[in-house]
């Protein structure tokens, strides 16, 4: 055994007579490339790093097999200092946009090569300290595990905190009409050709109102589903402004308003489809696109489409003003729709007459579908809407006086 003594007496690690510690150090450029070509080829990133940024992780590679030979020849674990280092180069590696677990396979594969290059010295009379090779490598991987994934952390959460505020100074200005452009340039944010722009009401999650359970917490939850769904979806930053009943999502697309075509729409459809299946909660949807300097005034029309169809009984989806155009125009004040609003006023203290009409309605007339939506006997379907009838003078199964049924009771939701 080498008969120098590192801090506090510790003895150097030897393999076959030669400190361990002088194996790794002279043989660090070997190793380090030898560490970079396996992560190539292991870790799908690092194949796509350029040439600078490859140079650059060699020399951290480097260090770390530095810092492990002394380890070796000291058996203190790095110093505050040290650790130092290695938190501000995770940061770099979070800025540059490596993923987390890139990074701490660089420091496992080097740990692994250098155990490699090592083992093979060893002799029998040597496994004692083999394994107190070992023994310093996981302490050693465990320090540097955690060091790397605070300072990785630390600059994510402040990158996500930069791009956040980013995000809502861009929607500020785009709902407000002001500066659009010069606050893109400002905020680093590239505007598309257009926004699809999407008025949301969010229905409640059964364990908001269950017993037992947070409400606080379960809508903090579905609201995170719902923002990670909308993201994974879109390859863009999307905006939004969400609560736990609705808000606005500015959605970036790559086509001119101009050229939107069913495929998009369709799209943005299973989109919302998806988010309510995922969050498991009912969502009302109403959409337009517009160019950014145009935004303010879709969202203003999309919170109005969405008003309108969620008034309207309308069920889960996506509407445009085309789909609820009746109902929008049926619901702004003035006689005639205070006139039709009281054409349903007897019906008001009879919410099952009420729903059975818009249930009927939306089933495009069949008595049977109803009866299977409202989960009653066909003959209930039958005595509600001759009830109905009774009551307004308005037959819902007469082809003259459907139109009359459908705008009194889109005038009744309006001044409900």
């Amino acid at each position: 055994m080498n008969s120098h003594t590192g801090a506090g007496g510790h003895v150097p690690l030897t393999f076959g007579g030669i400190p361990v510690h002088q194996r790794l150090t002279g043989a660090v450029h070997d190793l380090a490339a030898r560490v970079l070509a396996r992560l190539v080829d292991q870790v799908p990133v690092y194949a796509t790093l350029p040439a600078e940024q490859r140079t650059e992780t060699r020399r951290v590679i480097e260090q770390g097999i530095r810092a492990f030979a002394t380890i070796l020849r000291t058996g203190q674990l790095p110093s505050e200092a040290e650790l130092q280092v290695l938190r501000q180069s995770a940061a770099k590696r979070a800025e540059d946009g490596m993923p987390v677990e890139a990074v701490i396979s660089a420091y496992h594969v080097g740990a692994h090569e250098c155990l490699e290059r090592m083992a093979p010295h060893a002799t029998r009379e040597d496994m004692p300290q083999l394994q107190a090779a070992h023994m310093l490598v996981l302490r050693f991987l465990e320090r540097m595990t955690t060091t790397v994934v605070a300072g990785y952390l630390a600059e994510r959460q402040a990158v996500a905190s930069d791009e956040q505020s980013a995000r809502q100074a861009m929607l500020t200005a785009l709902l407000d009409g002001e500066d659009v452009q010069g606050t893109a340039a400002r905020c680093g944010i590239g505007l598309p050709p257009c926004y699809l722009v999407v008025g949301l009401a969010i229905g409640p999650h059964p364990d908001e109102s269950a017993d037992g359970v947070s409400s606080v917490m379960a809508g903090r939850r579905k609201l995170r589903r719902l923002r990670v769904e909308l993201d994974r979806h879109v390859d863009g930053a999307v905006l939004t402004a969400l609560s736990g009943a609705g808000g606005i999502a500015l959605i970036p697309w790559r086509t001119e308003e101009a050229q939107l075509s069913a495929r998009d729409w369709t799209w943005l459809g299973q989109v919302v489809s998806h988010m309510s299946r995922v969050a498991d909660v009912d969502i009302v949807a109403g959409v337009a696109a517009a160019v950014p300097e145009e935004v303010g005034e879709a969202a203003e029309l999309v919170e109005e489409i969405r008003r309108v169809a969620v008034a309207a009984g309308r069920p889960p989806g996506v509407y445009h003003l085309t789909d609820v155009l009746l109902e929008y125009q049926l619901m702004q004040p003035g006689p005639a729709r205070d006139a039709l609003a009281r054409l349903m006023r007897p019906l008001a203290d009879r919410p099952e007459l009420l729903s059975t009409l818009r249930t009927f309605l939306d089933c495009g007339l069949s008595r049977q579908l109803t009866a299977e939506r409202l989960r009653v006997h066909p003959n209930t379907v039958d005595y509600r809407l001759r009830r109905a009838a009774e009551a307004t003078g308005l037959d819902a199964t007469s082809g003259t006086d459907v139109l009359r049924v459908r705008a009194a009771l889109s005038a009744h939701d309006a001044c409900a």
